[in-house]
């Protein structure tokens, strides 16, 4: 599954600059606000050293990572939700994806035009969390006008969410995004079919000054970062600080400049792959492998996926006529040597179709169709 997750910001905190370094797929970027109108997509493989090491141990013909989409939009401003700027556009091309990477600006640069004129963070976040929230609002009132006469003639399911958006709508009313306001699995079953904004999770991603990259990185260093950094902590979302421009030649090296480019900097990776491992992280997302002759690959499943489910994630046959998953834990498989070794010792395991399926596995499926 290839999941997608929205690089969202202000206009001109360097979210074009970023996802050209994500993808290299060259969006265009100028210092003006708007540059990007329609969202640019790119598909990114997620670096996994586990996959890396089973490569080199069986040398298969190819080797195919976990992928993630990710889509920048166009830069928001205040009265978005009533379009402004490109309020509308922007709104609708959020509620397509799983997750939201907000990009904050923490460099200070005369050279590039900030659109509230002064670097601050939580001003920032605060702007795009409340146009938002006001998306979220009319979505919500809407909804909550079409079944309210449903509610009044008894329809309980309809009583039900009638108490729910009414809920929802106090929480939002007192600045608190629906992914703050606790809601058990079953609500949010029964909301999915709204796309609230603000009920996807987030992460915040930090675009710090070339010079700061390394200090950035701990807590306590960077006033700028530190001020997203209690924001975060406050709901609960994960934090990465980078530095696109860093990125974007870093994007331009071979992996050997690029170690080396990052022991130079004290960084042990790239801010990049530290992005796009929280936001699959995020997603509440792990991975399983497949290894053989032909091919190493890693699969990507929600946490909390059995071996069914798992089998599904490569075809809706091997789901279907599904038998039984022999399992080895990547650890054994690569203290043993291999399958075959990890055989021997009696580390495979032949497991039915509600085995939990745990990180790292690497599983070979038997199915009959």
């Amino acid at each position: 599954m290839a999941v997608r997750c929205g690089i969202v910001g202000l206009p001109n905190v360097g979210k074009s600059t970023i996802f050209n370094a994500l993808t290299a797929a060259g969006a265009e970027m100028a210092n003006y606000p708007f540059c990007t109108i329609e969202p640019n997509q790119g598909t990114v493989a997620v670096n996994d050293p586990r996959l890396d090491a089973l490569t080199a141990l069986i040398r298969p013909k190819r080797k195919l990572p976990a992928v993630m989409e990710f889509l920048d939009i166009a830069g928001l401003v205040r009265g978005a939700s009533k379009g402004e700027g490109l309020g509308n556009q922007f709104l609708g091309h959020i509620r397509q994806v799983e997750a939201v990477a907000h990009v904050v600006r923490c460099f200070v640069d005369d050279d590039i035009t900030h659109v509230h004129d002064k670097v601050d963070p939580a001003r920032d976040i605060d702007i795009i969390d409340t146009e938002l929230m006001l998306a979220d609002m009319a979505s919500l009132e809407k909804r909550h006008k079409s079944i309210v006469q449903k509610a009044r003639f008894g329809d309980k399911e309809s009583k039900d969410l009638v108490t729910l958006y009414e809920s929802l709508m106090a929480g939002l009313d007192n600045g608190i995004p629906v992914r703050r306001q606790k809601l058990t699995e079953p609500e949010k079953q029964s909301i999915r079919d709204l796309f609230l904004l603000t009920a996807k999770p987030v992460m915040y991603v930090c675009n710090v000054a070339d010079t700061d990259v390394a200090t950035a990185q701990e807590s306590g260093n960077h006033p700028l970062v530190d001020a997203v950094r209690a924001i975060a902590t406050a709901e609960g979302a994960g934090v990465v600080a980078i530095c696109g421009k860093i990125e974007s030649e870093i994007a331009e090296l071979n992996p050997e400049e690029t170690r080396a480019f990052l022991d130079d900097l004290g960084l042990e990776e790239s801010g990049l792959d530290r992005m796009v491992r929280s936001a699959y992280h995020l997603l509440g997302l792990m991975t399983y492998f497949t290894a053989g002759p032909q091919e190493t690959r890693a699969w990507t499943i929600p946490q909390g996926s059995t071996a069914y489910d798992a089998a599904g994630a490569i075809h809706s046959d091997f789901q279907r006529g599904f038998i039984r998953a022999e399992v080895i834990a990547y650890q054994d498989y690569m203290s043993a040597g291999g399958e075959q070794g990890a055989k021997e010792r009696g580390l495979l395991r032949v497991e039915g179709r509600d085995y939990l399926v745990v990180d790292g596995d690497v599983m070979h499926f038997r199915f009959n169709v």
